[in-house]
């Protein structure tokens, strides 16, 4: 096998250890060695460069193009899913190399990029996002009309389910299709017309009985909650992740300390969202006073949940927010009080953590995919790093650059 030779360059492993100068050879898509004076068979000079692990994003919608709904109801039904090619690749060129679907793409989206049909970041997904009745995925509006930004068909099932019974049900469906992880929104939403992000959604028992069947079947849940009620109710249940976590007491933060619950900001989404509004694009005035109201609250309750030692991954809701601007939320992560190096760490090793790929990816370590971004500055000037890309590598393979 071809040894390929990194050297010349410094090394941010993803531990969020100090970046050092080191070399970096990897053989048949995997590192083999990291440190000083190796060598190979072919050599990639990274001087003045510093290489980075591939970067993760925990909370994407490949399938979601923006917000506009008149633009989304004269578009095909299959246009989706042209438009998630375009929007991997955007991913892809931002350096991330590994991200997962919060609502959306499907098993043929995943099976595509992993059979090489198309390129983009490896993708884990969640299909449907589980919501109650009048909850933050019933697209229900006052006028009668139901619109939702994923319309079900037999490889993505409807998401609407009420009781333990049909809940338990849905998750299976949803395991069934092929989801990795079960999305479940324990709270309301910025977005959706007709709930409060204050309020809990699901009683207890239907959500553990949710976290119940996904175990059963060594999956994973992943909650949207917004508000205390719903962190609390979801920590308790079992859930991995929260999403979001815009309102955050003490208590919520000390339950997810206590349990190692990791927290997914998204800060991006409401920076994002009153940008488009600035910028003239159509969005509902309810869901506008939301985002409002939630934006300056949201940064607080981050800063509070790292200052308390709260795992943070990184992701973004784009889709929501625009696709390839997806490092925009590591700036917004350090403007909330995290240190540079812990915000990428964040969006390295403990992203891999939080999915459970530590052992494959996530740290540039010897037995790990050869996943890399090299960026042409200090990766800890975070205020515009996609602008320091030089190239991307997955798997050994130079995709980007």
């Amino acid at each position: 096998m071809t040894r390929t030779l990194f050297h010349g360059g410094r090394v941010f492993d993803g531990t969020g250890s100090p970046i050092t100068q080191a070399d970096v050879v990897i053989e048949d898509g995997r590192i083999v060695d990291v440190g000083a004076g190796l060598d190979g068979d072919v050599g990639v000079d990274a001087s003045g460069l510093t290489l980075l692990p591939g970067l993760f994003d925990c909370h994407v919608h490949v399938t979601g193009s923006g917000l506009d709904l008149p633009t989304r109801l004269e578009q095909p039904f299959s246009y989706q899913f042209y438009a998630a090619m375009a929007n991997l690749a955007a991913t892809l060129d931002c350096g991330i190399t590994t991200a997962r679907d919060a609502e959306g793409a499907d098993l043929g989206v995943q099976l595509a990029l992993e059979r090489g049909l198309i390129q983009g970041p490896r993708l884990q997904i969640s299909i449907s996002m589980i919501s109650q009745t009048g909850g933050h995925g019933d697209g229900w509006r006052a006028s009668g009309n139901h619109f939702l930004y994923g319309l079900p068909y037999p490889g993505r099932p409807d998401g609407i389910a009420d009781g333990p019974d049909e809940v338990r049900r849905k998750v299976r469906e949803l395991l069934r299709a092929g989801a990795e992880v079960i999305k479940v929104c324990t709270t309301g939403g910025v977005l959706s017309p007709r709930d409060d992000p204050r309020h809990r959604q699901f009683s207890p028992e239907e959500l553990a009985v949710i976290v119940e069947e996904a175990a059963a079947q060594g999956r994973a849940v992943m909650a949207h909650a917004t508000s205390p009620a719903g962190v609390k109710n979801a920590v308790r249940a079992g859930a991995r992740s929260i999403e979001h976590g815009t309102i955050l007491d003490d208590a919520s933060i000390e339950m997810m300390v206590e349990a190692g619950t990791w927290l997914v900001p998204t800060l991006s989404a409401g920076h994002s969202l009153l940008a488009m509004a600035d910028q003239g694009m159509r969005i509902s005035p309810n869901a506008l006073a939301k985002a409002r109201e939630m934006t300056g609250v949201h940064r607080e309750s981050v800063a509070r949940a790292y200052a308390a030692g709260v795992k943070i991954a990184m992701g973004t809701d784009s889709g929501v927010t625009p696709h390839g601007e997806n490092l925009l939320e590591l700036r917004l992560m350090h403007e909330a009080g995290m240190k540079p190096e812990d915000v990428l760490a964040a969006a390295t090793s403990s992203s891999a953590g939080l999915l459970g790929v530590a052992d494959d990816r996530g740290t540039i370590a010897p037995g790990k995919r050869a996943d890399l971004v090299l960026v042409d500055r200090d990766p800890y000037d975070l205020a515009d790093l996609k602008s320091a890309i030089v190239a991307v590598y997955q798997d050994g393979a130079r995709v980007r650059g």
